[in-house]
């Protein structure tokens, strides 16, 4: 008989009741249909063989024809979008499970061959490292490809960029999901914001840690006015250092935001946690401090497996735990992880672009015992 851990607890996330701790993480995917990046039934399909996900987050989804940075990724703009996301809104219901729709703008992550020529929008018009995936119009074929520096947005722009996330969050709510994740980590555009590697503003969003600040609260305010703070949420990724995002001061940034967070009284703080081999360690100092100023859940991601899931948890560092690749490959992975029963490769070539091969045929394992629900 499997000995229950914390893994399997219930929880409250918002309005939402979940079943246990086990969160699909937001993958990119590239399958939406062209044109007007709009998701299909396959995406539908996808997610509702993952509904077993104590809650699932969707793949990053552009707020506007300027959010866009990566080729055949969906958005959240145009009722076509919204009509392609309700189907798959509704297939993950009627598989019991739960989504948050996550909302993105990339900012300087981009290409000209996105916007008709016209450069990437960022913070401050920085040359950067940086590159995204692009299929190529002739042969076919996506790989990836640099970013261009950007342009500087100008005030009355920034501020249209807030009405284009609350009308995105709108939009979400039309289309049938729970709630919806504000992508703010990563080195997207929210993320370009806080940090001194990306913003050298002198106005009033950038140069101080409360001005670096301003537009994430802004657009968190604008989305929870919308669509209720209950059902908004927000991810962060303090340790990176990748893109030009190596910002001596984002860790006290990142505490300062958690702290008006909690007081936003929103449903989640999602935390990214570097991936790559020779990333720096999450110090419990930093996960202590963390919770210091967000006590609502927190959900941490980034190579976790079973034990450390379990030690998190246990700790009260975190609330929930996502996982993006394992579920590639393992739509049953939340039984798979604590059933301890095998798990399933997936095939790299198939991550971005494609048909339902490498997406939607990887199988569940019998179900020898009920599955989760």
């Amino acid at each position: 008989m499997q000995t229950p851990t914390s893994l399997l607890a219930p929880l409250t996330v918002g309005h939402l009741s979940l079943p246990h701790r086990i969160v699909m993480a937001p993958m990119t995917r590239a399958r939406s249909s062209q044109p007007g990046d709009i998701p299909n039934a396959m995406n539908a399909l996808h997610y509702a063989q993952r509904a077993s996900a104590a809650l699932i987050v969707t793949e990053a989804s552009q707020i506007s024809p300027q959010g866009k940075g990566y080729s055949f990724t969906p958005g959240i703009y145009s009722p076509e979008q919204v009509a392609g996301w309700r189907l798959v809104s509704e297939a993950v219901h009627r598989a019991g499970g739960r989504i948050f729709l996550q909302l993105w703008h990339v900012g300087r992550m981009s290409h000209p061959d996105f916007h008709d020529g016209a450069l990437p929008v960022a913070p401050s018009a920085l040359p950067f490292d940086g590159q995204i995936w692009k299929v190529d119009p002739v042969t076919g074929q996506g790989g990836m490809v640099a970013s261009p520096t950007p342009r500087a947005l100008q005030r009355e722009e920034i501020k249209a960029i807030v009405e284009d996330f609350r009308r995105a969050a709108r939009n979400a709510m039309a289309a049938g999901f729970d709630g919806v994740e504000i992508h703010g980590a990563n080195g997207y555009l929210v993320d370009q914001f806080l940090r001194t590697t990306s913003n050298v503003r002198t106005d009033e969003y950038g140069g101080s840690r409360q001005n670096r600040l301003r537009f994430l609260k802004e657009v968190v305010e604008a989305v929870a006015d919308e669509v209720g703070a209950h059902r908004t949420a927000i991810r962060l990724a303090p340790f990176l250092t990748a893109r030009g995002m190596d910002c001596p001061d984002i860790l006290p940034t990142i505490l300062d935001a958690a702290a008006w967070l909690q007081q936003r009284d929103i449903a989640y703080l999602h935390l990214v946690e570097a991936d790559w081999d020779d990333a720096p360690v999450v110090t419990e100092q930093f996960r202590r401090q963390l919770r210091e100023r967000f006590s609502n859940p927190i959900i941490v991601a980034g190579n976790y497996d079973k034990a450390r899931a379990q030690w998190v948890l246990e700790h009260g560092y975190a609330d929930l735990v996502a996982f993006g690749r394992p579920f590639v490959a393992n739509p049953d992975f939340p039984r798979r992880l604590t059933e301890d029963l095998p798990l399933a490769d997936f095939d790299g070539a198939t991550l971005f672009g494609g048909t339902e091969v490498g997406y939607t045929d990887y199988p569940a394992l019998p179900a020898a015992t009920a599955a989760l629900a």
